[in-house]
């Protein structure tokens, strides 16, 4: 009933949210096709549902041929290879609104794993990469939120952003996507999509794990990262 149940919620939030999001498009898209090089969708291939590939759709917000240079798949915070507009659609994450057609074509879900591209996925754990994807990958999803900042985590790292990825984000991030295939309901997906939008809102927020306090715990390179935010975040008023 649950993957009937969440299907059907994919299908109706999808169709109301692309008809939402049409002022958004129109907007965006003659943004990009005559700035930059002028391009307007990135097709990604990616790791799906039962690890088979599939093509993610999003807003250009990088060169054309970004993989291959500098940390092909990994972005770290004032990436060269990101576009003056593209910067601003990435930290509004408006980039990842084309995603929605992806839903619509039931190659993804609201929630669930980010689907990765073949050379992250396979910095998973061997028993993470056996399970992630026994559900359709996400547009948000645990992970997502927790590693919301995984741009400046790599730049800001001792490691070089492969390893730092490799080492220790990859492992946590797999153990967060394996605590959602066990706690898989409506109302997990629903508080995943609130908190989603609360992070665009306050993206130093550590609310998820008030909200989800059986998560793993964080290992020390997150620990740190919060004990740094800890005396800014006391100065955030609650909204109303």
């Amino acid at each position: 009933m649950y993957a009937i149940a969440k299907r059907s919620i994919d299908i109706v939030a999808a169709s109301v949210g692309l008809v939402l999001c049409a002022p958004i498009f129109l907007l965006v898209i003659p943004m990009l096709r005559f700035t930059a090089e002028g391009e307007v969708w990135y097709r990604q291939r990616r790791i799906g549902y039962k690890n088979k590939p599939f093509y993610i759709l999003k807003f250009a917000t990088m060169l054309k041929d970004s993989p291959n240079m500098l940390t092909g798949s990994l972005t770290v915070r004032n990436d060269p290879r990101v576009t003056p507009i593209g910067k601003y659609l990435r930290i509004s994450k408006l980039n990842e609104l084309p995603q929605i057609i992806n839903v619509l074509k039931g190659d993804m879900s609201l929630v669930g794993p980010r689907p990765q591209m073949e050379v992250d996925f396979l910095a998973y754990p061997k028993e993470v990469q056996a399970r992630i994807y026994d559900v359709k990958p996400g547009i948000t999803g645990i992970g997502s939120i927790v590693f919301r900042d995984e741009e400046q985590i790599l730049s800001e790292s001792e490691l070089d952003p492969r390893t730092c990825y490799e080492q220790q984000i990859a492992p946590y991030k797999g153990a967060l996507e394996m605590w959602y295939l066990e706690h898989m309901s409506l109302r997990t997906d629903l508080l995943v999509l609130l908190l989603t939008l609360w992070q665009v809102l306050f993206p130093k927020s550590e609310w998820v794990y008030r909200v989800f306090p059986d998560l793993p715990p964080r290992p020390d390179f997150l620990q740190k990262k919060a004990k740094e935010k800890a005396p800014r975040q006391e100065t955030i008023q609650p909204v109303g």
